[in-house]
């Protein structure tokens, strides 16, 4: 089973530790030194996320493909912000300018504040109904080179028919993510990849089995792929990167003295989205997990998106991330405190011992068939 890794793009240098020090939010020497960063050290894929009042992610990512030539794409997308029709179209410009290199990270939305900033005061159950007719049309429109209509729910129109059609073929693949029942259902049924962040073992099978029976019961043969995403924290011996990983969750804590929100899009204390809710009620009954899992990272922060760490050496982290591998996960997404730095560390020294691990784990099962 091949394992893939995705990273982080970011067009400037702040994170949830300190505030950023490029002049602007969209810096572009900062933006490409670090997607070259993280394709000349081993990694696949990196993320341009979405937030509200951010730079938007599709011009910074075409930026990124006109100026790189390997490293591929996952393009944050919320369903709010365009008609399906317009986005179809956007993707598969960007696919065109990237040569195939595209991913469409679909976000459905899991905080009524973050959303309303654009003029999203739909329901979460709302939010969801519509995400799944969104990645319809989009698909369609992908796909389709005769004219089709369309009158559902949240969308209607007559006698569309794109002229720019993506790379990809048949298409490109849809990412999904959320850890709510509702969740588990639009992206069994409609994402080729889903995404989980990271939890314990154990509750992670629990969400690859909801995913497996939502995916069954809208007729699929097979589930999405499935990702799972940490914070990692390496150091050349255990025991330096738990020192490091203290000062990291001091930071944080001196951040978020007197309750104030890691970012406008999170509640530090009352996270309305079920995966922050999850990453809090795992963080009240376990501080670590695993071989190296941590959850002091995410208590800090409320459960911040992907906020749950792996704590250790390059060998260590990377025994732990097999550990999801051989669970079923075939795409591991980190990405550091220090963006830049800690993508090159873990591109130089964790990338390579999972790969070659998997190499042998691959050897072995041809060796037995």
């Amino acid at each position: 089973m091949p394992v893939e890794f995705l990273g982080i793009a970011a067009t400037n240098d702040a994170t949830e530790i300190h505030p950023r020090t490029t002049a602007s939010s969209f810096d572009k020497e900062y933006t490409l030194k670090l997607a070259r960063a993280h394709e000349d050290f081993g990694w696949d894929r990196i993320l341009f996320a979405y937030g509200a009042g951010a730079p938007e992610p599709a011009a910074a990512a075409s930026y990124i493909v006109s100026n790189l030539d390997r490293i591929q794409i996952l393009l944050a997308h919320r369903p709010n912000v365009s008609y399906p029709t317009f986005a179809a179209k956007t993707f598969a410009t960007l696919d065109q300018i990237s040569g195939g290199r595209v991913t469409v990270h679909v976000i459905t939305g899991g905080n009524d504040a973050e959303q309303q900033r654009e003029g999203d005061f739909l329901s979460k159950d709302e939010r969801y109904d519509r995400t799944r007719e969104y990645i319809q049309i989009v698909k369609k429109a992908w796909t389709s080179h005769e004219p089709f209509d369309h009158h559902g729910t949240h969308y209607q129109f007559n006698d569309f028919v794109s002229d720019i059609f993506p790379v990809a073929q048949p298409r490109p693949n849809i990412s999904f993510g959320g850890s709510s029942a509702a969740a588990y259902a639009v992206g069994g049924a409609e994402a080729d990849i889903y995404a989980l962040w990271g939890e314990p073992l154990e509750n992670t099978a629990e969400q690859i089995a909801s995913i497996t029976d939502s995916a069954k019961a809208a007729g699929r043969e097979k589930r999405p792929r499935l990702q799972v995403a940490f914070r990692p924290i390496i150091a050349p011996t255990d025991e330096l990167a738990w020192r490091k990983a203290e000062s990291i969750v001091e930071r944080l804590h001196a951040r978020t003295a007197g309750g104030a929100a890691i970012s406008r899009r999170h509640s530090l204390t009352a996270p309305q989205n079920a995966g922050s809710q999850r990453l809090l009620g795992i963080a009240d009954s376990v501080d670590r997990f695993g071989k190296a899992g941590w959850t002091a990272t995410a208590k800090a922060t409320g459960g911040a998106g992907n906020s749950n760490a792996l704590v250790g050496s390059p060998e260590t982290v990377a025994a732990a991330l097999l550990e999801y591998y051989d669970l079923g996960i075939e795409i591991l997404s980190a990405r550091g405190y220090d963006l830049l730095d800690d993508a090159i560390d873990f591109g130089r020294y964790v990338i390579p011992i999972v790969r070659e691990e998997v190499a042998k784990r691959d050897k072995r099962i041809q060796g037995a068939a």
